[in-house]
């Protein structure tokens, strides 16, 4: 499992598990369910239009198998002239966070109410417009004055929702936020799926470490590139993190779990109660090491049965790793409901203080 291919597969898994790109998508699939709820969107500034036609995608934290990383915004040429993009968006429900798949399509979508920011700002979208086969620029949310063009306009937009950098909706302090009537249509209207320089930008940015949430503790150094793929040139840092990160992702695999270590022997002045406590101790760490290291094998199993597939299937792979979490999640709670069922005996009282004849 540790040679190149299995790295492979790995990589591969990280955007199967955080964007699936379906062939007829719609904002109602889901990529991945999370218990942890995603970080506050960055303060960053938009890279200049590097080719007219071209429109702005927001960043957004996506989930791999490290736990969130950011994917930089980046201008993204359309895959036919007309559509317009709805970015993906996280949503709560029933205890998990789901992740919503961004598509293209002639309507704007629902978003789930983030503010994005560069024309994004919770509903509709206003950086721009299509007349015919031109993009037409709102140059007061688009930076767009590193490219000669001519359709160009100034709008003012009012945005009169307060600003947060809250990047999910519903739940604990999510954005509270519903589809309108027209998003609701769009919703069943003609889709298309993220492009493949999307998709190759989003898998790119899985492969810097800098940009993990854990790392970059919410302020990524490459919060936007000019272009997809391209995080070398023209990229955008950061200015700020909209909040702090909060707690590590879970677990995915029994693997990853270290061994715990050894109760400590008791001491040979122990109480029988202290004594039987520590055998307890012992039983169950040996008994749970023993479940551990059989969940992490069936585990190994699954990764090899779908290396040896004839055609590999991204979303296939993306219900196993996503079963593997659970597995490995509910075997932890289990754990430790189980360590504390065992009832500690209370201190045995210190023997009176005699004082000095």
């Amino acid at each position: 499992m540790r040679s190149n291919q299995f790295l492979a597969a790995s990589l591969a898994a990280v955007l199967a598990l955080t964007a699936l790109v379906l062939p007829e998508p719609s904002p109602a699939q889901i990529g991945v369910s999370i218990t942890l709820g995603p970080p506050a969107l960055p303060v960053y500034e938009q890279p200049p239009l590097p080719t007219p036609g071209w429109i702005w995608t927001p960043g957004y934290w996506a989930w791999g198998p490290q736990g969130y990383f950011w994917v930089p915004g980046t201008w993204v040429e359309p895959p036919q002239p007309g559509f317009l993009w709805t970015p993906g968006y996280w949503a709560w429900n029933d205890g998990v966070y789901l992740w919503n798949v961004g598509y293209w399509g002639p309507v704007i979508g629902f978003y789930g109410g983030v503010n994005y920011g560069f024309g994004y700002f919770g509903h509709g979208y206003e950086g721009g417009y299509w007349r015919g086969r031109q993009f037409y620029y709102n140059s007061t949310v688009n930076n767009v004055t590193n490219v000669h063009i001519t359709n160009v306009y100034n709008k003012t937009v009012i945005n009169n929702v307060t600003v947060n950098r809250v990047s999910y909706v519903g739940g604990p302090g999510g954005i509270v936020a519903h589809p309108t009537a027209q998003e609701e249509a769009a919703a069943h209207g003609q889709h298309a799926a993220p492009t493949s320089a999307q998709t190759a930008h989003q898998q790119a940015a899985a492969t810097h470490r800098e940009l993990l949430a854990s790392v970059n503790q919410g302020k990524p150094q490459i919060a936007a590139t000019a272009k997809p793929g391209d995080f070398s040139s023209h990229v955008v840092q950061a200015t700020r993190a909209g909040g702090p990160v909060h707690a590590a992702p879970p677990v995915t695999h029994a693997r990853d779990i270290p061994k715990a270590e050894p109760p400590p022997t008791p001491a040979a002045s122990a109480s029988d109660e202290e004594r039987n406590y520590a055998r307890q101790q012992a039983d169950l760490q040996s008994r749970q090491e023993q479940e551990r290291q059989a969940l992490a094998q069936q585990q190994e199993k699954d990764h090899a049965a779908y290396a040896q597939q004839q055609s590999q299937n991204k979303n296939a792979y993306a219900a196993m790793e996503q079963q593997h979490m659970q597995q490995t999640q509910q075997m932890q709670q289990r754990h430790v409901q189980e360590a504390q069922q065992i009832s500690r005996p209370a201190p045995r009282p210190e023997a009176p203080h005699q004082a000095p004849r």
